[in-house]
């Protein structure tokens, strides 16, 4: 499965869809302005909300959350030693871990689950500039949880850069 994201997806208080690679709209996500903390709505196209991602406002380093349903789902933050690679921790609410690393600010990563692949997010395969690829390797793997966590690794980079 390949989605494709544009870059401007992560303008607060604006809306964007996510497209499947037949150009169909599957995700939309719903910016939400005015807010306290960086916060977005992950929703389908019968407007249903799959996770709900915000900034975890106390926390020693920059922290993501997602939710589905009111429920935790994953917290995502930098590991503390990676120094040649961007690297950041995944922590799933069941106790499991993601490993996401790579070129983050390129668009060049990997999220793997104990060794194995999951997704690859590229900008590659594409020729639109401002647009990025999430190619969901495995079958069983949950695209809407992978492309959350895409956006927020993108978005704790950037705000690390501007730091």
């Amino acid at each position: 499965m390949r989605f494709l994201v544009y870059d401007r997806l992560l303008g607060f208080g604006d809306d964007y869809w996510i497209e499947d690679d037949r150009g169909s709209k599957v995700f939309l996500v719903d910016g939400k302005a005015l807010r306290v903390r960086d916060t977005w709505e992950l929703k389908d196209t019968q407007g249903r909300v799959l996770v709900d991602i915000h900034q975890k406002m106390l926390a020693l380093r920059d922290t993501m959350v997602l939710q589905r349903s009111g429920e935790p789902l994953a917290t995502i933050r930098r590991k503390r030693l990676s120094l040649l690679r961007n690297h950041y921790r995944v922590s799933l609410a069941d106790g499991n871990e993601l490993d996401v690393s790579g070129k983050i600010l390129d668009r060049e990563f990997a999220v793997e689950y104990d060794g194995e692949l999951l997704a690859v997010i590229s900008r590659r395969w594409l020729t639109v500039r401002d647009t990025y690829g999430v190619d969901v390797v495995r079958e069983d793997a949950d695209p809407a949880l992978l492309i959350a966590v895409a956006v927020c690794v993108i978005h704790l980079a950037e705000k690390e850069r501007e730091d």
